[in-house]
């Protein structure tokens, strides 16, 4: 008969809601290995009754899991925590029925990362379809609000370019130091653009240019300011242009900013801001790029004053996995009580 070590801790079930996508393959991917997690349920429509091996190739011989489309009934009474992989609008709608159970939550979408639902409606051109959630969600960026993510019953995680943009500009926010419209340029994969392919996201169609787009509206803009507003730096807006770019992962934002302090000293600040964040390395011997941190959670940035006295910061992040599936599951492990970086520690691929 099979013994149990009263020491090792119950496995927390998770559902995982819109699996199909990328994000919610990454998802797949990281909670299939994770040591103290066992996935109940991948969710989907379209695809139930579907190996989840025939979909995710990577992920065949992995698990026996199929697709399937329980109701929120099942996935309240058999998962401990469901995190959403599903569009905007969507989101929200498939996932407040189960806050309302009282089940805790992880949404990868943008549904609930703005506390005002006039900003919501305006960035995101619908109205919110549960408001009153909102002033309880807590915004799932580790580096900033790890304490508070570890009692949330609703987190939503960043978006994939705004934690390019927090990761690049908190350490001087967190000092008070930002202010003015800091300029933003950031580059991105096909992958962020998910898994359906339109005219404009194909990467036939961007494989040999790089074509900005939202410039100066991408709704990732107000997180963004209302997260450096939280860290102690109000700014007066945010210039984004984001790239698409002729790569399938990863982001590289570069971000020009004016300094209170203009004779501060970036290098040091972020050393020592992220000295206790396991997956921010902080470079100062070489510049951040995409293809040191492909496939893994971490992150690269460097910090650095110009001889007119702003910052410069470069940050380059896998938009998959610490833009989206790895940052749901360093939430996760706070939430469970585990440790941070637990199931999340491998490097990035070479070359």
């Amino acid at each position: 008969m099979e013994t149990v070590n009263p020491t090792e801790p119950t496995p927390t079930r998770i559902a995982i809601l819109g699996a199909t996508g990328y994000g919610g393959g990454e998802l797949l991917r990281l909670l299939l290995q994770h040591p103290r997690v066992d996935v109940v349920a991948a969710t989907s429509r379209s695809r139930e009754g579907m190996p989840v091996g025939h979909v995710h190739r990577n992920l065949h011989g992995w698990t026996d899991l199929a697709f399937s489309s329980p109701t929120a009934d099942w996935i309240a009474e058999n998962a401990d925590i469901a995190i959403g992989a599903m569009p905007h609008g969507a989101s929200a709608e498939t996932l407040a029925p189960l806050v309302d159970t009282g089940q805790r939550v992880i949404d990868l979408s943008g549904d609930f990362r703005l506390r005002d639902a006039r900003d919501y409606a305006h960035w995101y051109r619908r109205e919110h379809p549960r408001p009153d959630l909102l002033e309880h969600a807590v915004y799932g960026c580790p580096e900033l609000e790890g304490d508070t993510i570890a009692t949330a019953r609703l987190v939503a995680s960043p978006g994939c370019f705004a934690t390019a943009l927090n990761l690049a500009m908190l350490p001087a926010a967190a000092a008070g130091l930002l202010r003015g419209r800091p300029q933003v340029v950031a580059m991105t994969g096909s992958s962020g653009s998910g898994a359906e392919a339109r005219p404009t996201t194909h990467h036939p169609e961007r494989a040999a240019t790089l074509r900005p787009y939202k410039v100066l509206a991408h709704q990732h803009v107000p997180e963004v300011m209302q997260l450096l507003a939280d860290a102690g730096s109000p700014v007066d807006g945010i210039d984004f242009t984001p790239v698409s770019a002729p790569i399938v992962r990863g982001i590289l934002a570069i971000v020009s900013a004016e300094l209170a302090d203009p004779d501060a000293r970036p290098e040091d600040l972020y050393r020592e801001f992220y000295a206790e964040s396991p997956f921010v390395k902080v470079l100062d011997d070489r510049e951040p790029e995409v293809a040191s941190i492909a496939g893994s959670n971490y992150v690269e940035v460097r910090a650095r004053r110009t001889p007119d006295g702003r910052l410069h910061a470069v940050c380059a992040i896998d938009n998959l996995v610490k833009g989206a599936a790895g940052q749901a599951v360093q939430s996760l492990n706070r939430m469970i009580g585990a440790p941070e970086e637990l199931g999340l520690t491998w490097p990035g691929m070479w070359p």
